[in-house]
């Protein structure tokens, strides 16, 4: 069965009587709202409590920055102070670098001059060397000339050789016929 809406009014009404009559809940209401209040006066001091701690941390952070600044300030100025001295180390770099280029210079030139002298003295060298070609032609010449003296006075003791063999073969021929005489004229006698 089905409750018409005026019934159900009716009951919600009866109801919120009966609990406004109780005083059980009226007390209910009270302590809620106490606890409420507590709760809300908790969460003020809290947030008070960590307002103070944020204006705290702020405030060491505001000096960290300070200290950090400070620092970077250091810093600017050390960079400032390597700038200088880089700066002088490259003027005498340049200036170092500068001379070393007029050394180079200097040498050059004596290298130059001394591939002059050099060429001159091969120059002079390769005369010489043409005279001792000229000097070596003159002896092979000699040479040549020593070669057929030489060929001559063999072919003339080849010539004599020849010569006391033929002596020596008429020597011994002699020798042995005047041997043989004698020999023959001591036998008859």
């Amino acid at each position: 069965m089905s409750l018409a809406q005026e019934d159900l009014d009716q009951v919600q009404d009866l109801i919120h009587k009966i609990i406004q009559t109780t005083p059980e809940y009226n007390n209910a209401n009270v302590r809620y709202e106490l606890d409420l209040r507590d709760r809300v006066i908790r969460v003020e001091e809290e947030l008070k409590h960590q307002r103070e701690l944020i204006l705290q941390s702020i405030h060491t952070m505001d000096k960290r920055f300070e200290l950090v600044d400070k620092r970077f300030e250091q810093v600017d100025k050390r960079l400032e102070q390597m700038d200088k001295r880089i700066d002088l180390l490259h003027t005498e770099m340049n200036k170092r670098f500068e001379q070393v280029d007029k050394r180079l210079e200097q040498m050059d030139k004596r290298i130059d001059l001394l591939q002059i002298e050099m060429n001159e003295r091969f120059e002079q060298v390769d005369k010489r060397f043409e005279q001792v070609d000229k000097r070596f032609e003159q002896v092979d010449k000699r040479f040549e000339q020593i070669d057929k003296r030489f060929d001559q006075i063999h072919q003339e003791i080849i010539s004599i050789h020849n010569e006391i063999k033929a002596q020596m073969r008429w020597s011994f021929a002699t020798l042995i016929t005047v041997g043989g005489l004698i020999v023959g004229i001591l036998k008859l006698l």
